[in-house]
């Protein structure tokens, strides 16, 4: 089997997960909305539970989570939901230039009816300067959207200046939390976020199945649903809950909680390892993003000298990732590294590796030495490429 590198993408079900979900699949398959019989009740009380255990993952009360089929689904609820609502107040919306296109694209649309988008910078480092955000604020804005953890290059905003700042100003404020929760401390109180999108397969759950956190009080978050039907999730969110889905978001949730601090460490100490191995082996490397303000697990390297589809295709034994996994097909270089001022050419030989519960050190070193191996190969192929006068980047 190949090494996997691109949990960042999705991860496997962890064996746990799966234990709790096989039960409501022919067991408990109930409806929750079946409050007539036995079953109903089951499924409801499956549901309920792991809504407390996804709630507690991020400091929330579980009567403020609302499933959705995933991150995109939220992000499109919380930004499309929330401007439209918010209409008579507002028409601005303000996010970043390197967040995820479930959110780009979200507010393109919202553009396309009406809304007004500032789209702001960030600095070298992926980090947007608060003071360029809070100038950004206009007496029609209505929501802030910024990403708590950047899926492509790890970096980690500054949520609680930003968060603070919105609620300064009674401003409502979002953060795609996808990458973030259960990866890193996140608690929507500690940051004054109101809004925020998380989902299961980014966290060894099944994929398929997410949620919105919804603040309910100080301030209630005025939403108008994208689906209508039966009025499940409070009226949120139509629709029969997946129960097998959700019950294993739970069980992610509440492994990942219990985890979270151990397998951080572990796994910046293998990212460290990585880049140790690359960097003191490969000239003309670079890193992409803060080396300080990150996620444990992500790494995203640019290589000099080299063409990325090449490379990409040369790593037929490593699973890695040049962009997000919803674009990586793109000829295009990714969005995220040239709002960084990564040049084209850079960009596109850029590699993302994000580790996760089950890799190794072997793991590690052999993708480190097949990486080292193609990236000299291919220089090899470009004779006016020169190792002279680069350098390795820093030892993290």
């Amino acid at each position: 089997m190949p090494v996997y590198l691109d949990y960042n993408a999705t991860t496997p079900v962890d064996p746990r997960v799966l234990d709790a979900m096989l039960p409501y699949f022919r067991e408990h398959f109930g409806n929750a909305a079946s409050r007539q019989h036995a079953f109903g009740w089951k499924a409801q009380e499956a549901v309920d539970g792991a809504r407390a255990r996804i709630a507690a993952l991020i400091g929330a009360d579980a009567r403020e989570i609302a499933f959705t089929s995933g991150a995109t689904e939220s992000d499109n609820l919380a930004l499309k939901g929330v401007a439209r609502a918010s209409r008579p107040k507002g028409d601005h919306i303000i996010t970043l230039v390197t967040e995820h296109k479930a959110v780009l694209d979200s507010c393109r649309q919202l553009e396309a009816e009406g809304f007004h988008v500032t789209y702001l910078p960030v600095d070298r480092d992926g980090l947007v300067d608060p003071e360029d955000l809070r100038r950004a604020i206009t007496p029609r804005t209505v929501l802030i959207s910024v990403m708590a953890a950047n899926n492509e290059i790890g970096v980690l905003q500054p949520l609680a200046a930003i968060g603070g700042m919105a609620r300064d100003a009674g401003i409502l404020f979002h953060t795609d939390a996808v990458q973030a929760a259960g990866k890193v401390r996140f608690d929507v109180d500690d940051l004054h976020v109101d809004l925020a999108s998380i989902t299961a397969h980014k966290m060894y759950g099944p994929k398929g199945v997410g949620a919105l956190y919804i603040r309910r009080r100080s301030p209630r978050i005025p939403i108008e649903p994208l689906i209508d039907g039966g009025g499940q999730e409070q009226g949120v969110r139509s629709g029969t809950l997946n129960v097998a889905g959700i019950v294993g978001f739970g069980r992610a949730a509440e492994i990942a909680e219990a985890e979270l601090e151990a397998e951080g460490a572990r796994l910046a100490a293998l990212r460290d390892r990585l880049w140790r191995q690359l960097s003191s082996t490969l000239g003309d490397i670079g890193l992409n993003g803060s080396p300080i303000a990150r996620l444990p697990h992500t790494l995203n390297v640019g290589f000099g000298g080299v063409d990325g589809r090449a490379l990409m295709l040369a790593l037929d034994d490593v699973a890695v990732s040049s962009g997000a996994a919803c674009t990586s097909m793109d000829a295009e270089p990714s969005h995220v590294l040239l709002g960084l001022g990564v040049p084209p050419d850079v960009a596109r030989s850029s590699l993302r590796f994000s580790l996760g519960r089950f890799t190794t050190a072997d793991e590690i070193d052999y993708a480190a030495g097949k990486v080292s191996a193609v990236v000299t190969h291919l220089r090899r192929q470009v004779p006016a490429f020169e190792l002279e006068g680069s350098e390795a980047g820093p030892d993290l």
